[in-house]
């Protein structure tokens, strides 16, 4: 307030309705509040304290003040409680408690209830949402309900689902008009209020839209068989006080927004739980590349550029060899997860992992869309997930394959040139370089897929002519694009559970998948995980006896616990070494039952560093056990996981009839040392050697680089043309000619004696 001079607005002037004033003779004034007590001391405030009761104007105050405080002093005073703010100018004809009310909400109490009486509102109502009860409400409130959507300069849109369809052309219509807007369900035992949409450079409703839809994604069947244009509806579950509840508090953003007040929350979809009165906000983050609000052509022009890779230091403190530690990458990005508007719903543990390793899971797996859900409900994939030695590893891991698994989910704004593959020409490569199915497979592919689960399912033979979306990818050993079909790149959430829809001979699968806290560290991740699964390939399917490697040589606190924790399980724990052509350490941790019930698992790892690919075989073999095994119950029967394969291998295999799993007694065991490893303190030598050794097999290094811009952790897809997946993918070349060259057998394998289960993780 302005205190210049004796002359004042007319306006009375007192302390803020919100605050009470106690003075305390020959002490202090003391000034209370629902923010706190303040403190005021001098024999100039004390006297003035009854006079600024809100029952005078400024020039009253002056005129009433004792004679020993001179009108400069009344007016320094005032000006410093001013500043304060604990004086200000009231007006008689407002309710105080309203006027205080506004005063705590920072907004003021006269300029808050002159916005109020001065911005006209409008009511949408959706579908059956009550909108009489809204406006009714909005009248009791004071606010001043607009005479038509022109006229009026906010809404209020009261809706029964937030996927609401009707929706999209609400939001364009105000973002044209731009003029903001408070969203809010209706019904539920869950009250939904916010965001306030059309707020500059804030999010649309497209960007909540694209959020809430992937959280939904199991319905997507349903709602595609029922030829729902909108979500598919729930049965009501409500209550008279909780659809009150939900009126008042709609009702109040709104007047908090008109009146003026700003903060945080109004970003965000405020859900409160009316069963627990648990409440939350979900922030809305505005995604750059939203059709509505941002540029969509964003990723497609991204995917035009060369991938570089740049000098990348590796973290020192346990980052396992990344750009960035487990603790410093949670800490950038763990706001992706949040069941509402994040990427990723939910990073949980799941208890029971064996001594020495931790286990996370992180929501429904993305790379499993459009298959059966028969096919893979309950198996091991149908999830994400993550494993690590410490929790902090494994929650990154988790929340890192959860967002991967988001970033290569085909999304519409890809880079996408429609065309044939005889009409592209070599810059295309035929599907089947990388998928490397057998002719046999496609010819026997009926047979095959009735015998098999949806994961191994071979589609039809590519047809070269037939129109199809081909997307670039930048080839590292040739410094040019190539062109591989764009379903073979993306989890396509629309194709169905059959093979062939929307192309034949299309399909995705997540191998060089891989996110990283630089493009760097994700290529090296993608690129080793490409090495891993050829190798698990190699061994799996040509079941040569591979030496073990020496566990008590590698002298790792983690593992002497890991070793101790699987014999208190009653198991026994040994690794295999798998390292192929490439000399990148690959190993198989094994474990079974001691019992008559050996329930074999396994997990893979590799990397350049051993000790590192040790670690990795190690923690994710924990993700493969069967249900109940660590909690001490591995005796009894297993209970089905929906993976016919899987139930299968822990019901029948055993080291007698899978001697491959087995240790060659007549190889020596490898430690350390055994492995040509030289470290390096930069993830750009890794993938320049990586470079090398792909070149000199004759073989191409290619990057997709998936990384959304609404995300920020990047992602990349690293292909291989050549190398095998550990899916049964059984045209010839190394499958059967590295086992040779190494030495791991006499000659090729017969396609009789390859190994007849396919592997299922």
């Amino acid at each position: 307030m302005t205190v210049a001079g004796r002359s004042s607005s007319g306006l009375r002037v007192g302390f803020k309705r919100h605050l009470r004033v106690d003075v305390v003779p020959d002490e202090a004034v003391y000034v209370l509040s629902e923010q706190g007590t303040t403190v005021l001391h001098g024999a100039g405030v004390r006297d003035l304290v009854p006079l600024l009761d809100g029952s005078r104007t400024l020039d009253g105050v002056l005129a009433d003040a004792p004679p020993h405080l001179p009108p400069v002093e009344v007016c320094e005073l005032i000006g410093e409680l001013a500043r304060a703010d604990l004086v200000g100018y009231r007006d008689p004809a407002v309710d105080p408690a309203v006027e205080a009310y506004w005063e705590l909400a920072g907004v003021g109490g006269p300029g808050a209830l002159a916005s109020v009486r001065a911005t006209p509102v409008e009511v949408v109502a959706l579908g059956n949402a009550d909108g009489s009860a809204v406006r009714e409400e909005c009248r009791a409130a004071g606010l001043q309900l607009a005479g038509s959507a022109r006229s009026a300069a906010f809404s209020v849109v009261v809706c029964e689902d937030y996927l609401d369809p009707a929706l999209a052309e609400l939001d364009r219509a105000r973002r044209a008009a731009r003029q903001p807007w408070l969203l809010a369900r209706s019904g539920g035992p869950e009250v939904w209020v916010g965001p306030v949409f059309g707020v500059p450079d804030g999010p649309c409703w497209r960007c909540l839209q694209h959020r809430l839809r992937g959280h939904r994604s199991s319905q997507a069947a349903v709602q595609q068989a029922l030829g729902l244009a909108g979500p598919v509806p729930l049965p009501p579950a409500s209550l008279a006080a909780v659809r009150m509840l939900a009126l008042h508090t709609t009702v109040l953003e709104a007047l908090k927004w008109v009146a003026g007040m700003r903060y945080p929350g109004q970003r965000a979809v405020c859900r409160l739980d009316t069963r627990t009165l648990a409440s939350r906000h979900h922030e809305v983050p505005r995604r750059p590349q939203c059709p509505g609000c941002g540029d969509p052509g964003l990723v497609g022009r991204g995917l035009s550029r060369p991938v570089v890779p740049v000098s990348r230091p590796k973290a020192d403190g346990g980052g396992n060899d990344r750009a960035m530690t487990p603790a410093a990458a949670l800490e950038r990005y763990r706001h992706l997860v949040d069941p509402i508007t994040g990427v990723v719903a939910e990073v949980r543990p799941v208890p029971g992992a064996p001594s020495g390793s931790r286990r996370y899971v992180s929501g429904r797996n993305l790379a499993l869309a459009g298959r059966s859900l028969a096919a893979v409900r309950g198996g091991l994939r149908s999830h994400s997930g993550g494993k690590g030695v410490t929790a902090q590893e494994a929650e990154m891991s988790a929340l890192g394959e959860a967002v991967e698994r988001y970033c290569g989910t085909r999304q519409g704004d890809e880079a996408v040139v429609r065309d044939t593959l005889t009409s592209l020409g070599s810059q295309a490569l035929h599907p089947n370089e990388c998928q490397l199915y057998a002719d046999w497979q496609f010819a026997e592919r009926g047979r095959w897929n009735a015998a098999h689960d949806a994961l191994q399912a071979v589609p039809a033979p590519f047809d070269t002519r037939a129109l199809t979306d081909w997307t670039p990818v930048w080839s590292l050993t040739a410094g040019a694009h190539r062109l591989l079909p764009t379903r073979m790149l993306y989890f396509d959430p629309d194709a169905g559970a059959d093979p062939d829809a929307h192309g034949p001979g299309l399909t995705a699968d997540s191998n060089g998948n891989a996110a990283g806290t630089s493009l760097e560290d994700a290529v090296v991740q993608g690129f080793l995980e490409v090495v891993e699964r050829d190798a698990v390939a190699l061994w799996w399917y040509n079941r040569p006896r591979r030496p073990a490697v020496d566990l008590d040589a590698f002298d790792e606190p983690w593992l002497a616990e890991a070793r101790a924790g699987y014999a208190r399980l009653g198991r026994e724990l040994w690794v295999l070494d798998l390292t192929a052509d490439l000399g990148i350490p690959v190993m198989a941790a094994v474990s079974r039952r001691t019992g008559p019930a050996e329930r074999i698992s396994f997990g893979f790892g590799a990397h350049t560093d051993p000790r590192r690919a040790l670690r990795r075989a190690v923690t994710e073999m924990c993700q493969l056990l069967p249900p109940g095994e660590a909690a001490g119950d591995g005796n009894g029967p297993c209970a089905p996981t929906g993976n016919a394969a899987l139930d299968a291998w822990w019901r029948h295999a055993t080291v007698r009839n899978q001697p491959f799993l087995v240790p060659d007694a007549g190889q020596s065991a490898l430690g350390p040392s055994a492995y040509d490893h030289r470290p390096r303190g930069d993830l750009r030598e890794d993938i320049e050697d990586f470079e090398s050794l792909v070149r000199a097999r004759g073989m191409e290094l290619l990057v997709l680089d998936q990384t959304r811009p609404d995300v920020g952790l990047p992602v990349v897809k690293v292909i291989v043309p050549g190398m095998r997946h550990f899916w049964a993918r059984l045209a010839p070349g190394r499958l059967f000619d590295v086992p040779v060259e190494l030495g791991w057998l006499d000659r090729r394998t017969r396609r009789a004696d390859l190994n007849p289960v396919p592997l299922f993780v």
